[in-house]
């Protein structure tokens, strides 16, 4: 049985970009589920001012390897939106994929 990859994204936003990144990350948390990811978490960091992490499944490599490419893609129209709010730009989008051990 195919086990889906836990993904995670992290990066930081700009403070004074922190409005607008929150109403165009609804855009994003709503479209994520058409690329196949399930079980969408987004968090801020407690301890570390502007910090967010994105976490979910995917059920491939393959997913994972697209949605990485399009998440950094400024010219996207949806993902593309948060890019000018990311702390450094689009190589500051950390992103990892992991397979759970039982």
């Amino acid at each position: 049985m195919i086990k889906p990859l836990q993904i995670f994204m992290e990066y930081k936003v700009k403070e004074e970009e922190v409005e607008a990144y929150e109403r165009d990350m609804k855009e994003i948390l709503a479209i994520l589920p058409e690329y196949e990811a399930k079980n969408i978490q987004w968090y801020v960091a407690d301890d570390q001012p502007y910090l967010y992490v994105e976490m979910y499944e995917v059920p491939t490599t393959s997913h994972y390897q697209v949605l990485r490419k399009i998440r950094r893609q400024e010219e996207h129209k949806i993902f593309g939106k948060i890019v000018p709010y990311i702390n450094g730009g689009a190589e500051k989008i950390h992103c990892w994929a992991f397979q759970r051990k039982e």
